[in-house]
């Protein structure tokens, strides 16, 4: 496996639980240093006592010696960041083929080079030009397996998926793949084969459709508050449809994290590059990336126009709950506009505080509960809908702030217990009274 990040640590780890030999290989000494110390780099719960177990049964180990992961192995799986390159929104594939070049020099024997990064259309017929480049005499097949891992039940999502794809022109590569999934043979989980255009494109299509149905609910929110309708009474209503699905319909702040943005954003560049704009996706990157900016303007509005010298207490940074990945999150934009509002900022979130504290702003507090931040503030923002927030009582809210103002961006709180508790209760796309 190579690449010792969320994804290559996550399938490395389960692929390992399956009863697979594995080596991941990880080139930062940082992280190296610290997996080999039994201290992950991620947040991803269950992912500490994985790794540990399979270390302990000598299934998984971690190094930076990639000849000796590759020499003998059947599967050479890329699991490289492939982030979106500054300035023009494509993939940047510099470390995928870096990687191709090393494992092309390093190839003992016959393997399957899998790509499990998500890879722009045409990237495994690239890796197999720089093996064979490389390495005429080599023998080798590239095959494509995309994962579809959601940050918060990873493992759950390896261990119990919703289908498995593998895209490749080769029977002995596809074998291979088949029986490393073996153990789902045994739930019935679907096994897709496609080609390998077919599997690299999915992936993308795949998240793009998902951003979409959050878009679309977030318009819907929109317009729900300009009506009197109630979006979770719409979200239900259309997603009782089984052509449609309840799942991403939460009215929010707009997407963030380590996928949706970045992928949203290559698609409309590969499509453009093709010659087939994807116009309703672009429209997605174009609406969510306003919807984040705007949210801000929210909380000001509900300070009565103004959050100069204000406190406003801050619950939840992440993108989502259940991890610690800030890439993209909503929480960066409106907390940039609020400091430069002038606001008083007093933030918690229960795991992602060191990762915030490389992208928003300084001279923010950051507290080590929900209690201390919203102690005597003003204001109260919930960002992320973490668990521990739901129960936060109305009365001990209303105990501890001093004003009575809630701007809940993620509509976790009952909006009649907060009206009958005082407070000016201010949710998305639901009913103002």
């Amino acid at each position: 496996m190579i690449g010792g990040g969320y994804v290559g640590l996550v399938s490395g780890a389960c692929f390992a639980e399956f009863g697979v030999e594995v080596a991941v290989v990880e080139a930062d000494p940082h992280r190296l240093a610290a997996l080999r110390a039994g201290r992950l780099p991620i947040y991803e719960p269950g992912l500490d006592q994985l790794v540990a177990d399979n270390v302990a049964a000598g299934r998984l180990s971690f190094g930076d010696d990639l000849a000796a992961a590759v020499d003998g192995a059947e599967a050479i799986f890329i699991a490289v960041g492939t982030p979106a390159r500054r300035g023009d929104g494509h993939a940047d594939l510099r470390f995928v083929y870096e990687a191709a070049a090393q494992i092309a020099r390093a190839m003992t024997g016959y393997a399957v080079i899998v790509t499990k990064s998500t890879v722009p259309v045409g990237t495994g017929r690239r890796i197999a030009e720089i093996v064979r480049g490389a390495r005429p005499e080599a023998e080798f097949d590239v095959a494509s397996n995309p994962e579809f891992l959601r940050e918060g039940s990873a493992i759950r999502d390896f261990m119990h998926p919703d289908r498995v794809i593998i895209g490749t022109e080769s029977d002995r590569a596809e074998e291979i793949l088949r029986r490393l999934y073996r153990p789902l043979y045994l739930i019935e989980t679907p096994i897709v084969s496609t080609g390998i255009e077919t599997a690299e494109l999915t992936k993308y299509a795949a998240n793009s459709f998902l951003a979409m149905k959050v878009t679309f609910i977030n318009e819907m929110a929109d317009l729900c508050e300009k009506v009197g309708a109630d979006v979770h009474e719409v979200a239900r209503g259309i997603g009782l449809d089984g052509r449609i699905g309840r799942k991403f319909l939460h009215p929010g702040p707009g997407f963030g994290g380590s996928c949706f943005p970045k992928d949203t954003l290559a698609l409309t560049r590969i499509a453009q590059d093709a010659g087939a704009p994807c116009r309703l996706v672009e429209t997605v990157v174009s609406v969510n990336n306003a919807r984040k900016s705007s949210m801000a303007m929210r909380v000001i509005s509900a300070c009565t126009g103004t959050v100069r010298g204000k406190t406003i207490a801050v619950l939840g940074l992440t993108f989502k709950p259940e991890t610690d990945d800030m890439r993209d999150a909503p929480s960066i934009p409106i907390l940039w506009s609020l400091a430069q509002e002038g606001a008083v900022l007093r933030v918690y979130d229960p795991v992602g505080t060191q990762q915030a504290k490389e992208l928003l702003p300084d001279g923010m507090t950051y507290c080590e509960s929900a209690l201390e931040a919203v102690t005597g503030a003003d204001a109260l923002v919930v960002i992320t809908e973490w668990n521990e927030f739901r129960s936060l009582a109305p009365e001990r809210l209303k105990q501890l702030m001093g004003g009575r103002v809630i701007v809940d961006l993620r509509n976790i709180f009952e909006p009649s217990a907060m009206r009958a508790a005082g407070f000016e209760y201010h949710a998305i796309g639901r009913p103002a009274a």
